[in-house]
């Protein structure tokens, strides 16, 4: 018997995977309720969607209910990230023109090393960099602030961030718009299908563990309804340990490629759900492993030292107060609301809900609720280490 149907925003992209999963494997029918999926143009929409009431939850870029936090580019309600979607599954991309010079510069296009890739970007590209990225407050934009910073080119102020839907990446690149972008997949190979692109990186070279969506909802709806809060989390939790299962990936790409989802050939969507890219219209092939995750080494917990970066990485741009800012970003993301509605499972949980961000380079095993969870690499680029407040 269904409980109670639950409306929720997503944007046509492949870490939407859990909720479409959740609802057409039928996770969110064995938790007695029922999604009803809404597709959006934008981020702005989805955000705008959940902050007036028009659905229950959504999928969003982690740095949204963060900066709305911040009182940045919100509309004022407190919004609540309850769970990680997924991380990483961003790719970035140059122009065929840009690549050209990248050749001719001795790139080699290895997709693994984001010191080479960016040194030589800086080295051949004009200045301001054009950029696209889907939102002013998304991961693709903290991922190239930090990356092209770290690296001696001073962003903001050297780079030209221009806000580009996804599924327009490839049309403005054609256009001549940006230079260089920074999308979720499908989207990167789509610039690469369509003869306008070439991928330059996986996001994942920059950080190899980055919390890119999140289940969101508003903080007064998550208090309101604690149950069917507990219901969502459960089923979207159980979807993406689905994904995470041998021969998944492939199914997940055929409900994916549907009309009503992402309505692209399920072989494109494949190859971010198996980490096999193809980086260039000449067909050549890069294998990423882990290129996005929705469930091993804890992919779905909340921490609140990755809400604490993501809350500094936007003070640090807009000029708020750092130890209010970080205040402001442990408390969204609800590791809190995690652990509750995933008590009555066997899911292993982390005996912490905050860890030093960076300082891992290979699987380590850490305090959990049975001493079995295992998380995985999370080292940055550049070698840094983010320590996150005591409190």
């Amino acid at each position: 018997m269904i409980a109670a149907t639950l409306s929720v925003g997503f944007l046509p992209l492949i870490d939407a995977a859990p909720l479409i999963v959740a609802h057409e494997m039928g996770f969110a029918a064995e938790e007695s309720i029922a999604l009803e999926l809404r597709r959006a143009p934008s981020w702005s929409s989805v955000r705008d969607m959940l902050s007036f009431g028009r659905v229950e939850a959504a999928h969003m870029l982690s740095p949204v209910p963060v900066a709305s936090a911040l009182g940045l580019g919100g509309t004022g309600t407190a919004l609540s990230a309850v769970s990680v979607l997924g991380v990483n599954g961003n790719v970035i991309g140059v122009s065929n023109a840009l690549a050209a010079r990248l050749r001719e510069h001795g790139h080699d296009f290895a997709f693994n090393n984001a010191r080479t890739a960016g040194e030589a970007l800086i080295a051949v590209a004009d200045q301001p960099l054009r950029l696209g990225v889907p939102f002013p407050f998304s991961m693709h934009a903290e991922l190239l602030y930090y990356w092209l910073s770290a690296l001696g080119l001073p962003a903001p102020q050297s780079v030209d961030i221009r806000t580009v839907p996804p599924s327009l990446m490839a049309d403005a690149m054609q256009a001549g718009e940006i230079d260089a972008f920074c999308v979720g997949e499908p989207w990167g190979s789509i610039a690469v299908e369509n003869g306008v692109g070439t991928l330059l990186l996986p996001g994942s070279a920059i950080w190899r563990f980055a919390p890119e969506k999140v289940l969101a909802v508003r903080s007064d709806w998550a208090s309101a309804e604690p149950d069917l809060l507990g219901r969502l989390i459960r089923a979207v939790w159980r979807a993406g340990r689905w994904l995470a299962e041998p021969g998944s990936p492939t199914l997940a790409a055929e409900l994916l490629s549907r009309k009503e989802y992402l309505d692209l050939p399920a072989e494109i969507l494949d190859r971010a759900l198996n980490g096999r890219l193809v980086i260039s219209a000449q067909g050549e092939e890069r294998h990423v492993p882990g290129f996005v995750e929705f469930h091993h080494g804890a992919a779905t917990f909340p921490w609140r030292s990755q809400a604490e970066w993501i809350g500094l990485q936007l003070a640090a741009r807009t000029g708020l107060d750092r130890p209010t800012a970080a205040r402001a970003a442990r408390a969204v993301f609800r590791s809190d609301l995690f652990r509750e509605a995933l008590a009555p499972t066997r899911a292993e949980l982390p005996g912490a809900s905050s860890k030093m961000e960076g300082a891992l380079s290979e699987e380590t095993a850490v305090a959990s609720t049975s001493g079995r969870l295992f998380l995985g690499p999370d080292s940055f680029f550049d070698g840094r280490i983010f320590e996150p407040s005591a409190h």
